[in-house]
């Protein structure tokens, strides 16, 4: 247990460090306003914190940087959320939110653009998830000789299309008798269900119900793989990685931008139980190249459903307050802009 002392020592010490990423000594300390103590009492504390690995020592002639534990006890204990973002920070934000975005996919592709120039980290966005969603609607928009798009809207907003090749004497008519009968069949299907016992039994109907059996059914299996594909995984801001101190090593930051580019291993990044903001601080994280990051994360929902995740990737060293902020306005944000978009669809 640290006494408040050595609480304020370590909360002025983290905060220095993130600001200057330099190692903080004893006599920056003293500067402080806040901090009324000698610099051979704030020496002292420092030992102390170090020999109970709250802090540590590169060189003996250095002052001190924090450690994984103490940016853990930072973020646990001594964080106050409040004022963590200026003003044009969310200006930034509330204008994204407020204007007009006819897509869900485009506004979780662009988020990653303005998390990661607000925070200057790498920004990630999951989702929506697809598989725990429900078909909101099927369309099918006719191209050349037997050609046409197949779309598909998830009760989430999410939108799959693919090109199905049906009979080059297909009619108008034939597609609209399509559409319906899949419509009536499978809205407010969960797309989990599509390759189960309902698609034999639909595609028994389909062939006592429609003239174009053959064509219903390539378009049915089209929409059924929906449900084999990979959750979204988008990114912004790999390249910041770059600019931080931590990463100049060029073999680390290739490490950590090669495991960027693969979208599966970035989604375990993200915590599969619980709502809310989460916070991994280096050896918190399940993957070995990311032990000198932190990844913090949180969720956003559909009717209390949580559908997709929200994250950034930094080094340790990185704005705990401010991050945790913007990332809990973003949360609530897309949540607030998931419902709007159901409603107005």
């Amino acid at each position: 247990m640290l006494t408040p002392r050595q609480e304020l020592i370590l909360s002025a010490i983290i905060e220095d460090y993130v600001r200057m990423a330099e190692p903080v000594g004893s006599r920056a300390l003293a500067k402080h306003d806040d901090i009324q103590f000698s610099p051979a009492t704030i020496r002292n504390e420092m030992a102390d914190l170090e020999e109970m690995g709250y802090l540590t020592q590169l060189h003996t002639s250095s002052g001190r940087i924090p450690s994984q534990k103490g940016y853990r006890f930072y973020v646990d204990n001594l964080l106050q959320q409040q004022g963590g973002f200026d003003r044009a920070t969310g200006e930034r934000l509330r204008e994204f939110f407020t204007s007009r975005i006819d897509e869900v996919e485009k506004a979780v592709r662009e988020v990653t653009t303005v998390l990661s120039s607000l925070t200057r980290q790498t920004a990630i966005v999951l989702g929506p998830k697809m598989y725990t969603e429900k078909v909101r609607k099927i369309e099918l928009v006719p191209l050349a000789r037997g050609r046409v798009v197949a779309i598909l809207v998830t009760d989430a907003g999410h939108v799959e299309n693919c090109a199905v090749q049906l009979s080059e004497d297909i009619r108008v008519e034939d597609l609209e008798s399509i559409v319906h009968v899949l419509n009536d069949k499978l809205v407010g299907v969960p797309i989990s269900r599509l390759r189960s016992n309902l698609y034999s039994k639909l595609s028994e109907e389909l062939a006592q119900t429609v003239e174009r059996f053959e064509d219903a059914l390539a378009v049915l299996n089209e929409v059924c793989q929906v449900s084999q594909r990979e959750e979204p995984v988008y990114i912004g801001g790999a390249s910041n990685m770059l600019s931080q101190p931590e990463f100049h090593d060029v073999e680390k930051a290739q490490t950590i931008l090669t495991l960027l580019e693969q979208g599966q291993t970035v989604a375990s990044l993200f915590p599969t139980e619980g709502l809310g903001l989460q916070v991994r601080i280096g050896a918190e994280n399940p993957i070995g190249a990311l032990q000198d990051c932190t990844v913090i994360t949180t969720t956003y929902s559909l009717h209390g459903r949580p559908v997709g995740h929200i994250g950034v990737l930094g080094p340790t060293r990185m704005d705990y307050n401010r991050i945790m902020q913007i990332l809990n306005y973003t949360s609530e944000s897309m949540t607030q802009m998931m419902s709007r978009w159901i409603e107005g669809h």
